[in-house]
């Protein structure tokens, strides 16, 4: 049999089985994350993934996903359709292979699938065992095939329920809320980001996402439809629709290089930030790897290559370094890898050494005949990259200032910053707490023995608009470093966060519950964002949440966290009732605050993560950033979840 027919006899013998299903309802964590939001969402990935693999092969252009009024997700694409002939080995249809197997799916045979997306892989298989109900309906060589399981236990043998002109695969799941006990509701968002994502990562694809549990101003169910027809390009526009363009035009290739696809998008902005994102087969590598430093590298040495034969650096005083070629600099890379190995914490840096050279080369040739074409903007682009080493100069001397402060002893210590008495790191939080009535509240209401409080006075600057010299030159920002005992810089990358001295294992970021508290909160993520990520992806940062209400009758009094929650208490104590609406932290005595904020046992603390770091990046910059129709529309979109006090 020729190749391109191997390719394209898409059949049951290409189904293979790897192992069984015994650990997956046991120890879920091991194959999907977690079981907590990320993890329910992460169920979608993995059947979308099934499709998204089809399209890469050329046989599919359009899936959609819906949201169901039970929370239960359905998705369809008009693939192939899962191959449903006996498969030879088990004994049984290949459609119950793949959904009873893990590990099994066409994706592990290299004649059906040349490269395949997805994290885990593994596959719809480990979604059936962890949803109580799935159905899977294939639309395959003019049948309908049908067979429905309840936690991936098949409840009878595949059937053909009739016939039909469509091709592709649908699956319905609800996932088990015995597993999934934090949450099983979906948020609309998140899914829709992501879709969003994979239509630009894999252009030509039409992805639609509906949401029937609501309803838009028409009484039509919200719904998105994603399609680009120029990929990464098409992306980094719309990742950069909120910042001033530096140069007109996106910077773009796409081709093969030693064999392995590569796609590049970039363009360079006034802003003082670098925002690189990375995707290995679809997969979001924010830990980055060999991929991304082979683009450094081809952009580091083309651009300074340029710069010196333009005479522009002639008199400049000082080295550029690596990091000034990407200041204001928003680009993603994205491979196609057959085998790609995985590492980091969180198995999302790629270690395939051959990638680096063929990104570096595909960048370096880009980039080269992009200087040639273009001397206008080019030459903007050395200017921007001489200021980038100017701030920078000054920014090292900045950042020199906190370092040093920051390896003193405790006697360098913030002068607000008051202690705990714990040494383990693990044990201790510290409260950065907005102002310095409700840091002296919260210093009289803490457990002296694992809690710190830092008060900060005022808004802390906002980093998003600021050169970094001035960043490390901010005094609340300078004591945030020197409380927390980290430092800039590893062996590794110069801007990266040392977390190996941290202080506190729990920073949780406590404001007042009105609109200048969410302004605040805002502020201080941004700078975690833009200067500590890893203290985020580390699940460190927390923001704590206080009581909006204090309903009280006679002795009896409850706190309230909501409006809704206020009126149930209300009712419940019968009769008149007193209500105290709390807008400012430093309202409540050191007692309350206690009670309702800081008392590990009462609390809740919400953990800050970073699910999609494109969007991430994308919502921070247009929400704190110059350009004000986007952030009204954004607003105007959101204020339904938004308490707004006059």
């Amino acid at each position: 049999m020729s190749e391109e027919a191997k390719k394209n006899n898409y059949s049951a013998d290409s189904i293979q089985a790897l192992e069984g299903m015994e650990h997956v309802r046991m120890r879920p964590s091991m194959y999907i994350g977690d079981v907590g939001v990320r993890g329910l969402h992460h169920l979608v990935y993995e059947v979308v993934d099934n499709s998204i693999d089809e399209a890469m092969g050329g046989h599919c252009d359009e899936i959609s996903v819906t949201i169901n009024e039970d929370n239960s997700i359905t998705t369809k694409d008009n693939g192939r359709g899962i191959p449903v002939g006996l498969h030879k080995k088990e004994g049984v249809s290949a459609l119950e292979v793949v959904m009873t197997k893990i590990g099994a799916g066409g994706k592990f045979d290299k004649d059906s699938y040349k490269v395949s997306g997805g994290l885990h892989g593994v596959g719809v298989s480990c979604v059936n065992a962890l949803s109580n109900d799935l159905k899977a309906t294939v639309y395959r060589e003019g049948v309908i095939w049908e067979q429905e399981y309840k936690r991936g236990k098949a409840q009878y043998p595949v059937k053909r329920i009739g016939e039909t002109e469509e091709r592709g695969t649908v699956v319905t799941f609800k996932p088990d809320d015995s597993i999934f006990t934090q949450t099983t509701e979906y948020n609309y968002e998140t899914l829709a980001n992501r879709m969003r994502e994979l239509a630009f990562l894999n252009k030509g694809i039409t992805i639609t996402i509906t949401d029937k549990r609501n309803k838009d101003d028409k009484g039509e169910f919200i719904s998105e439809t994603f399609h680009s027809t120029e990929g990464l390009k098409e992306f980094v526009k719309f990742l950069d629709g909120t910042r001033e363009a530096l140069i007109q035009n996106v910077i773009s290739m796409e081709g093969e290089k030693n064999n392995i696809p590569v796609e590049v998008a970039m363009i360079y902005n006034t802003s003082y930030t670098e925002n690189l994102h990375s995707y290995v087969n679809n997969i979001n590598t924010h830990e980055g790897g060999t991929h991304l430093s082979g683009f450094r590298r081809g952009l580091t040495s083309t651009l300074k290559k340029y710069a010196e034969a333009s005479g522009m650096l002639d008199k400049l005083k000082f080295e550029i370094q690596g990091d000034d070629f990407r200041e204001g600099l928003t680009a993603i890379v994205s491979v196609k890898v057959a085998e790609p190995q995985f590492e980091g914490q969180t198995k999302t840096k790629l270690g395939n050494r051959e990638v680096s050279s063929a990104v570096s080369q595909a960048v370096s040739e880009m980039l080269t005949n992009y200087l040639e074409e273009n001397p206008d903007e080019a030459k903007t682009i050395i200017q921007k990259v001489i200021l980038a080493a100017t701030a920078r100069h000054a920014a090292t001397k900045a950042r020199e200032m906190v370092q040093r402060k920051t390896v003193m002893s405790i006697g360098g210590l913030p002068g607000k910053l008051s202690d705990c008495s714990e040494q383990d790191p693990a044990q201790c939080e510290v409260f950065l707490v907005e102002g310095d009535s409700a840091g002296g509240t919260a210093k009289q209401g803490r457990d002296r023995m694992f809690q710190a409080i830092l008060p900060l006075r005022g808004k802390i600057l906002n980093v998003e608009k600021a050169m970094p010299h001035r960043v490390f030159e901010n005094e609340e920002i300078k004591n945030i470093y020197t409380a927390l005992g980290v430092t800039i810089g590893t062996e590794e990358d110069s801007k990266a966060l040392n977390l190996s001295k941290l202080r506190y294992h729990k920073v949780v970021i406590m404001c007042d519950a009105d609109v200048d508290g969410s302004h605040i909160e805002t502020l201080i993520l941004t700078f975690f964002f833009r200067y500590m990520r890893e203290l985020i992806e580390g699940g460190h940062v927390y923001i704590a949440t206080p009581p909006l209400y204090l309903v009280k009758k006679g002795a009896k009094k409850r706190y309230a966290w909501t409006d809704e929650e206020r009126d149930e208490i209300a009712e419940s104590f019968n009769g008149s009732v007193g209500i105290q609406r709390y807008k400012g932290l430093g309202e409540m005595n050191a007692e309350q605050l206690w009670d309702t904020t800081m008392n590990p046992e009462f609390r809740t603390l919400r953990q800050i993560t970073i699910d999609n770091a494109t969007e991430t990046d994308r919502v921070f910059s247009m929400l704190m950033g110059d350009e004000v129709p986007p952030r009204r529309e954004f607003i105007e979109k959101n204020a339904v979840y938004a308490n707004i006090d006059v």
